[in-house]
């Protein structure tokens, strides 16, 4: 496994995948970290197989190409005639057109896209997946925490001393009210850019609120599925949170409420008009599932 870039044909568009080693580790915090909450209980041994996963948060030049059709826009403008691999990622579901500019006035260039559900999240990787070649999905929770932890046992990857934080993270106390383009703040020590903060990232499993119940032995690849669409997990913490949430363990569950004004009737399946802290991260698994898994994974949780 190596580092590589990912560049989406007939576009200028461009991203870096970094390899994660799989290996052991402990998965959730001790009761007496500080911010420690009930949902991160019990801390249990995980393990988890390799995978690459992207070194910056998606950005809306990726996720626009997807969303917008630039993609053939771009081909169209040209006369390109679409490859097998692009003929096969037109047919994949783009979202409707948003009731307005999504960004909420951050800024775009170099940032990360924010306010998708994670059905439209999945269904990016789905389209990224067949435009490229290469299986695409969104990390699960025990993948996302252990590239995040990046062989780290402590708070934060960096350690327990929070106030080292703004080294590597855009939080409450200094993001002045905004998300930031990506990758401006330190990296990881496995080369991954704002795993703390700047935006949550959407993960595949379910949120519980009791925590993660009582694991027997070593846990391979778990992944907690949702069967509906609220709750369901982000990781990292956004520019709107204190320092605490931003921990390597930190959990937060999807709400109804992240689409208060969502003005479409019936509400979109595709945005969340209320969650402008909210991204995702891809994820490539070494070893490529069968296809009934992928459509396992990607199928659970759509319905109410």
């Amino acid at each position: 496994m190596r580092p590589y870039t990912e560049v989406i044909a007939n576009t200028t568009v461009h991203f870096d995948l970094v390899p994660i080693p799989g290996g052991k580790f402990s998965m959730g915090s001790p009761a007496d970290e500080p911010g420690h909450r009930a949902d991160e209980s019990p801390r249990h041994e995980v393990e988890v197989a390799p995978f690459w996963m992207g070194k910056h948060e998606v950005t809306w030049d990726e996720f626009d190409t997807w969303s917008f059709a630039l993609d053939a826009k771009r081909r169209k403008a040209f006369k390109v005639a679409p490859s097998d691999l692009e003929a096969k990622a037109d047919a994949v579901t783009r979202p409707t057109l948003p009731y307005r500019e999504m960004s909420f006035d951050m800024g775009k260039v170099g940032c990360p896209a924010i306010c998708m559900t994670q059905l439209a999240a999945k269904t990016y990787c789905q389209w990224l997946s067949e435009k490229t070649g290469r299986y695409y999905r969104l990390p699960t929770e025990a993948e996302w925490e252990f590239a995040c932890r990046a062989g780290s046992d402590a708070a934060y990857s960096f350690g327990n001393d929070a106030s080292q934080i703004d080294d590597f993270a855009w939080h409450r106390g200094n993001s002045q009210d905004r998300y930031h383009p990506v990758g401006q703040k330190k990296p990881n020590s496995f080369g991954l850019y704002d795993m703390h903060g700047n935006v949550a990232e959407w993960t595949l499993d379910a949120f519980t609120a009791a925590g993660y119940g009582q694991p027997a032995g070593v846990a391979v690849n778990p992944v907690a599925l949702p069967n509906s669409v609220y709750p369901q997990t982000v990781r990292g913490g956004s520019w709107i949170d204190p320092v605490d949430r931003l921990r390597s363990a930190a959990r937060l569950g999807s709400d109804r409420s992240w689409k208060r004004r969502d003005p479409q009737l019936p509400q979109s399946i595709w945005y969340f008009t209320d969650a402008p802290f909210v991204g995702f991260r891809i994820v490539r698994p070494l070893t490529e599932p069968p296809e009934a898994e992928k459509a396992r994974l990607f199928d659970a949780g759509n319905e109410e």
